[in-house]
């Protein structure tokens, strides 16, 4: 049989940069040892994890092992996520030059077996055979992310592991955890314990849209512990994956101030937990003792979370309440700032910057990234063209266009699709179409494309107003992620070849007991 210089052979997702199927496979069996090279420990332990529940494989190691596993400097030039791998009839060989790239090589190999090998059961009687192959593969954009929104409604870690599990096979490496909003906070913090205490739970949630008058009438709540959420961010480090916390300020905090009513501009105020959709246009005061507290928040967040990443919304942020509050009015003549919508900037600058000496960076939602200070890193979703205008800014850039990453769309206009949210459809081709580095981005001088580089990546969102279940969080997932997961990390590929590797990766979906949209 012919070599054939074609990935889609493969059936691969997302697509290898390049790939060579050639004759023959290798039999994974009871005798196959794995060859452990200095720093690869924690890849054979991932492959061995993965492996095991439907092989049943132990997959030992040994000196004499025709499983290599490998750090190798050479590979330098496909950076921290490349990897090398060879599939001969007698021998598997995986190099990288980081561990990262080892971890990436691992889910290729995965995908490389019968699809029965992602079942949580053994499967007895299945040949494990990997095809003869030569792959070389390296990504488009470090930032390929997923964002869920445990706020609006709650899930357990015991999901969010698995969640991070099917980012991983996808070659994924952040997972944004939304931590905080109007609706819930489910972040523990010592010195502030009501705000889980009071602000986790809600006494009912809007049924419909922002502006409906229905309600459900069931109380809703949930917070993690810090063990919790220190052991899925070890967890999801084990599959390559970075947990990105976000903590909103200073608008979406109805939870807090529900909690703390001091930290708003009314601090003799008794609110609730919000129980209604949209914007509220409840927000954080400007005076010092706020300041304080975002500080003393993060600070534990740092303490969990150990990614370069902090995010910090920042978005959606009404500044009606500021009109009205002597303090925020002292606060704005005191520094000098043009005006009360000026206090937004301000306010991020000081915790951007908090972060920032902490060895941090903040990153916030915007537009074309103008209302926010120079240190962040941009996270647009209106229009995709604001990519470039914040790259043209100087911020670095990761590309949420709505249009074509936020899940909570629907799929399609059919009327058996679940609840979403209003205002149009998101389908798969949509996500496979989306760019991360819109057309247009200007050059300098020297030819180098500074703007476009400026672009880290791309990320899907699935906010969960109208998402109460993970069998929902699925179903509104899969495939679209797997389009995004193709996107950012191939570059543009042609749809027909997309869509012939789906139909096959959608067997390992099956497997993996994935409730998928058809």
């Amino acid at each position: 049989m012919p070599a054939q210089s074609s990935s889609s052979a493969l059936t691969l997702l997302p697509r290898p940069t390049e790939a060579v199927l050639r004759p023959g496979h290798f039999a994974l069996d009871a005798d196959t040892a794995l060859h452990i090279g200095e720093g690869a420990e924690p890849a054979a332990e991932l492959l061995r994890t993965l492996l095991a529940p439907a092989t049943g494989l132990p997959l030992r190691p040994s000196p004499d092992g025709r499983f290599t596993l490998a750090l190798d400097s050479g590979l330098g030039d496909l950076g921290e996520e490349g990897y090398a791998l060879t599939v001969d009839p007698h021998a598997v060989l995986l190099r990288a030059a980081h561990p990262t790239g080892l971890l990436r090589g691992i889910q290729t190999a995965r995908q490389l077996l019968p699809p029965q090998a992602l079942s949580a059961t053994e499967q007895r009687g299945t040949r494990w055979l990997l095809p003869c192959a030569d792959i070389t593969d390296a990504p488009r954009h470090p930032w390929r992310g997923a964002m869920l929104d445990v706020a609006r409604h709650f899930q357990p870690v015991s999901y969010l592991r698995r969640y991070v599990d099917l980012l991983a096979l996808h070659k994924l490496s952040v997972f944004h955890l939304h931590l905080t909003d109007d609706q819930g906070w489910r972040m523990p913090v010592a010195a502030f314990p009501k705000l889980t205490e009071i602000g986790g739970h809600r006494t009912e949630s809007q049924r419909g849209p922002a502006g409906s008058g229905a309600y459900d009438g069931v109380p809703h709540g949930g917070a993690y512990t810090r063990a919790e959420l220190t052991g899925l961010v070890r967890y999801a480090a084990a599959r390559g994956v970075t947990v990105v916390p976000e903590i909103e300020m200073p608008g979406h905090v109805r939870a807090a101030l529900a909690a703390y009513p001091r930290l708003g501009n009314h601090p003799e105020r008794t609110l609730d937990v919000w129980t209604r959709w949209g914007v509220c246009d409840t927000v954080l005061g400007v005076h010092d003792e706020v300041l304080d507290f975002c500080r003393t928040v993060l600070d534990e967040v740092m303490d969990v979370f150990p990614s370069p990443y902090i995010h910090l919304g920042g978005e959606e942020c009404p500044t009606a309440e500021w009109t009205h509050s002597a303090a925020a009015r002292e606060r704005a003549v005191a520094e000098g700032l043009s005006g009360f919508e000026a206090l937004h900037g301000w306010f991020l600058g000081r915790i951007g910057d908090h972060l920032v000496r902490s060895g941090r960076r903040p990153v916030g939602w915007a537009e074309t990234g103008a209302e926010l200070p120079p240190e962040f890193t941009v996270m647009t979703w209106r229009e995709p063209a604001h990519a470039l205008t914040a790259a043209r800014r100087g911020h670095p850039v990761i590309n949420a266009h709505h249009r074509a990453t936020y899940l909570d769309y629907a799929q399609s206009d059919a009327a058996h699709e679940p609840p979403a949210q209003p205002g149009g459809v998101v389908d798969l081709r949509a996500v496979h179409a989306h760019d991360p580095v819109p057309e247009g981005p200007e050059e300098s001088q020297d030819g180098d494309d500074l703007v476009a580089g400026r672009v880290l990546g791309t990320q899907a969102q699935l906010w969960t107003e109208f998402v109460t279940t993970a069998a929902h969080i699925e179903y509104l997932t899969y495939p679209r992620l797997c389009a995004l997961a193709d996107r950012g990390w191939s570059g543009p590929t042609d749809w027909t070849d997309f869509r012939s590797r789906l139909d096959g990766h959608t067997a390992r979906l099956d497997a993996l007991g994935v409730h998928r949209h058809p």
